[in-house]
């Protein structure tokens, strides 16, 4: 019988955890994205640099990064909830995550973005909100803002198709 590590511990793991599957992706690393935990839900996490302008009039966030943005928003939730299931399980698949092996990511299905104001020259953050899991899709709505949640940048509604229980 193995013993449960502290609370304090066992964040610092799941923290370590969810820093190593974002960095998984390539293009989270490009962007400098990262993403902050508490609890099960995550913020998704957009430090401004120049080369992230797509109006410099403004200067403004190039549209295309504040979508991807967006869309690694949705993707990083639905993955981190299966590897927290998974971790939260423990036995074989929770070695293999602890080891830095994760199961594969959901695909994108279908996506709309609303761009509700331009992102400006500084910080800009994200949260999903799984509206439905299904057997293989999952419906999600994601917000980013800067200074105010309340009031958003840009929104997405999508479709994402899950991988087949086991699949990894």
């Amino acid at each position: 019988m193995s013993a449960t590590p502290p609370p304090a511990e066992r964040q610092a793991e799941r923290d370590a955890v969810l820093a190593a599957l974002a960095g998984t992706v390539p293009y989270n690393r490009l962007l400098g994205v990262r993403f902050d935990r508490l609890g099960d839900e995550l913020t998704g996490r957009l430090p401004f640099r120049e080369g992230l302008v797509g109006n410099p009039f403004l200067p403004a966030l190039h549209g295309g990064v504040t979508g991807s943005f967006l869309e690694i928003t949705a993707l990083m939730q639905l993955a981190w909830d299966q590897v927290l299931g998974l971790m939260e399980a423990g036995g074989e698949a929770a070695e293999r995550i602890a080891a830095g092996s994760f199961p594969p990511y959901p695909k994108t299905i279908d996506i709309t973005i609303d761009y509700l104001r331009p992102g400006l020259s500084r910080e800009t953050f994200a949260r999903a909100k799984v509206q439905k899991t299904g057997r293989r899709v999952a419906n999600l709505h994601v917000e980013a803002w800067q200074d105010s949640r309340s009031r958003p940048i840009a929104l997405l509604r999508g479709n994402f198709l899950m991988p087949e229980p086991g699949a990894g």
